[in-house]
């Protein structure tokens, strides 16, 4: 499989830099604020080139002619879970991005954000992210995409915009949706729920037959180990499942009642393997599982981004013949 190169921003704990080196990209640079956030980064993914500092103070120069820059920029400034200041957010990264669009020069982009990012009130707004990026070369298009078409277990529509350099022969289309490849979460977590020996475990799994709501993760603020606002666990409570708190493991075998997720639970419905780690504090885990990119999402669309940049002119793309393009050290540029 031929690799091609990628900087990503705002990495959080990993799940759209995970579901592209899925894809096929090698990170040359993962750029997070967030300390414990970098630890998680540098724990399950030691060859990782993780810098730990503001986006605000990355030089993307360095880094020249990439294949993908990536980047899920913070989200509250458009969350219908926040204020929605949008460009007045000081949060709001778009304007990073940019720039580092501009220093680095990519082939192609990919950024996400959360659905209330193409509500009517930003429409001024997010006209002029997109105009940007063709100003600076792309051909960009902006969809939303829902996790629950690409295997992930639960409501998650996510905003993804994606720019491919005007000279690059190919053209990027979207990856088709297969929702009936999705497993209900009864389905996806039954080893987890039965572990211990839980009498009640095939009923749950039985009950548990819908894909769930979407995951929270809350902020530093807000939000602790649960999932969720009132409607949310609502909803969860719909597919037997308490969503006040979350357990430190499933249930013994005499449990009666609601049982509550694990972390691991949650990852594993978010889309990271089991084997991913989020440290050992629960509220901590909760924020970074909840505010991440299902990693299988990010896959479906590197793989569709690298068949784009893979292509040779040809009728089809020459995925096995086509060597990645190697990065400039440009400091001057």
């Amino acid at each position: 499989m031929k690799l091609l190169s990628c900087v990503e921003i705002c990495t959080g704990a990993g799940g759209q830099a995970l579901g592209l080196a899925m894809a096929g990209f090698v990170h040359v640079a993962l750029v997070e604020y967030e300390k414990e956030y970098c630890e998680i980064l540098k724990q399950n993914r030691p060859e990782w080139p993780v810098i730990c500092a503001d986006v605000k103070d990355f030089d993307g120069r360095p880094y020249y002619g990439v294949d993908l820059f990536a980047g899920g920029v913070p989200c509250p400034p458009f969350s219908v879970a926040g204020k929605q200041l949008g460009a007045n957010d000081e949060r709001d990264l778009f304007p990073e991005a940019l720039r580092l669009i501009k220093e680095i020069e990519p082939r192609a982009i990919m950024l996400e954000n959360v659905r209330g990012f193409l509500d009517p009130s930003f429409a001024q707004y997010r006209e002029y992210i997109m105009s940007s990026i063709e100003e600076l070369g792309y051909t960009a298009q902006i969809k939303l995409l829902n996790a629950s078409d690409y295997g992930v277990s639960q409501l998650r529509p996510r905003v993804v915009i994606i720019g491919i350099k005007k000279n690059e022969p190919g053209q990027f289309t979207y990856p088709p949706p297969h929702p009936s490849d999705t497993p209900t979460v009864g389905e996806l977590l039954a080893d987890l729920m039965s572990e211990n020996g839980w009498k009640g475990a095939k009923k749950w799994i039985a009950q548990a037959n819908k894909i769930a709501p979407t995951i929270v993760g809350g902020s530093k603020k807000h939000g602790g180990p649960d999932l969720g606002p009132t409607r949310a666990r609502n909803a969860w409570a719909l597919l037997g499942v308490d969503g006040r708190s979350i357990a430190n493991e499933a249930p013994d075998t005499s449990f009666e009642g609601l049982p509550k997720l694990t972390p691991r639970m949650m990852a594993r419905v978010q889309g990271f393997p089991d084997t991913w780690s989020f440290g050992k504090t629960k509220t901590r885990a909760c924020r970074m599982i909840g505010n991440a990119f299902p990693p299988p999402v990010a896959m479906a669309v590197g793989e569709k981004i690298k068949e784009c940049l893979l292509y040779d002119g040809l009728t089809e793309p020459r995925k096995d013949t086509v060597s990645p393009k190697p990065i400039t050290l440009n400091f001057d540029h």
